[in-house]
């Protein structure tokens, strides 16, 4: 039975910026500043609300009789409970006899060609520790993304206009830092396993190693570029957030309209048609947090049933990438026209330089993950590589305009005509030529 290390992970970041998101609210209300009091507050207790209800919802709390269990979760329990719980199955597991065993089955991986199936028995213990799993998995996706994303947005912020950092702030800005990015790494593992659900994946250490370094270079750019911009321009700070967030947002509702499909009724039975739009409103929100920082790994498709676009297309990774990269460096650019004097001991033009250079190699290590380190590879239709370089090929058919021919060559193309037709000899001339032949190889003989 595999060790539950990743609740494990969860647990400790989300009490350890908890933690730290509490003392550091204090020291804003002895230095007064109650702005930033509230501001921290508020991305520290909203997200762990919306934690709580991600694992009441995942574990069906509501309909099962445990009045305990939803107690600790209103006191904001709720994740060391199930922590507790489940190092408490995985440790009894082995000491008792599952009276009950499902078998499931799934494929292997192709090796020379051939994909062989496989039946696996999966006890009571090991299923629950899956649901554990599988709970922890997105409160941990909630948690970077609608708390420590803005968390660190904020608290970078502060330090740029107070220009310092104190100790319990960069410790603070550390685990927000690490929480984010180990959200993004499991929004990867997550969109492979419901992708590949038929697939028995082991994901090597190479390619957790390939993601976290892909993950940092992304998000540390990308929210270093939101507040240097937030800094100068504060009046268009707010339209340029909600035009990323309303794009995102409203896609997945776009292409549900445009498909013209019924109403997704089988998300939860327990659901009413309210409770299904007030769960899809959510995760298109958090699909739209996610996608502000980086890249959501996933494509929603609210009219399939596991509302996950399965298919790999590599042009939507390709223009999100190409168009983030854009935004960044419009907003760099802004920047360095309109920085005002905190920012007259930095080196601008290399610190320009420095985050456009780090976008570009976190996407460097995205394309080194999913040609080299990507689990399964051999299922692509078509690898990242030619993907992109097809992608390139029609974006230079695109931006090279096609010329028109000018008089002089359409001039010179009727020359070369008429020199092709003047050097090639008419019919009755090749005739009269082999006649003449004729005639003086019978005048030899």
């Amino acid at each position: 039975m595999k060790f539950p290390g990743s609740v494990l992970v969860s647990v400790f970041l989300f009490a350890a910026e908890t933690m730290t998101a509490l003392y550091v609210c204090s020291s804003y209300s002895s230095a007064g500043d109650r702005v930033w009091q509230d501001l921290t507050l508020l991305f520290c207790l909203l997200p762990c609300l919306l934690v709580q209800i991600c694992l009441i919802f995942v574990h069906r709390d509501l309909s099962r009789d445990r009045p305990l269990v939803l107690l600790l979760h209103l006191l904001q329990l709720g994740p060391l409970v199930r922590c507790i719980e489940v190092f408490c199955i995985y440790f009894k597991a082995d000491k008792l006899e599952e009276p009950y065993v499902s078998i499931t089955k799934k494929r292997q991986l192709p090796k020379g060609g051939y994909s062989d199936e496989v039946e696996k028995e999966v006890g009571r213990a090991e299923g629950k520790l899956y649901t554990h799993r599988s709970a922890f998995s997105r409160a941990s996706v909630i948690q970077a993304f609608l708390g420590s994303a803005p968390q660190l947005t904020l608290q970078l912020y502060i330090s740029v206009l107070q220009q310092y950092i104190t100790l319990s702030r960069s410790i603070f800005m550390s685990i927000s830092l690490l929480s984010i990015v180990y959200g993004a790494l499991r929004c990867n593992i997550l969109a492979i396993k419901i992708k590949y659900d038929d697939y028995d994946i082991s994901v090597k250490p190479t390619a957790y190693l390939c993601i976290f370094l892909w993950r940092v270079f992304e998000i540390a750019t990308r929210v270093t570029v939101l507040v240097l911009f937030s800094s100068v321009l504060q009046i268009w700070t707010l339209p340029v957030v909600l035009f990323n967030f309303l794009i995102f947002f409203f896609y997945p509702w776009i292409l549900f309209w445009h498909s013209k499909s019924p109403f997704p009724e089988n998300i939860e039975k327990a659901l009413t048609r309210v409770g299904t739009t007030m769960v899809l409103c959510f995760l298109t929100f958090l699909y739209a947090g996610i996608n502000m920082f980086c890249w959501s790994a996933v494509q929603l498709k609210l009219n399939d049933s596991d509302l996950i676009n399965k298919s790999q297309n590599w042009y939507c990774m390709a223009v999100y990438y190409m168009l983030r990269f854009i935004e960044n460096a419009s907003l760099l650019l802004l920047w360095y026209i309109f920085k005002t004097d905190i920012y007259i001991y930095v080196c601008a033009p290399m610190l320009v330089l420095q985050l456009l250079i780090g976008y570009c190699i976190s996407v460097l290590f995205m394309l080194t993950f999913f040609q080299f380190c990507h689990p399964c590879k051999k299922l692509f239709s078509s690898s990242i590589s030619e993907g992109l370089l097809s992608c390139f090929k029609f974006l230079c058919y695109m931006c090279i305009p096609s010329r028109s021919p000018s008089k002089g060559d359409k001039f010179g193309a009727k020359l070369s005509d008429s020199s092709e037709i003047t050097e090639q000899p008419s019919p009755k001339v090749l005739d009269s030529q082999n006649g003449n032949s004729h005639q003086n190889v019978s005048c030899n003989a």
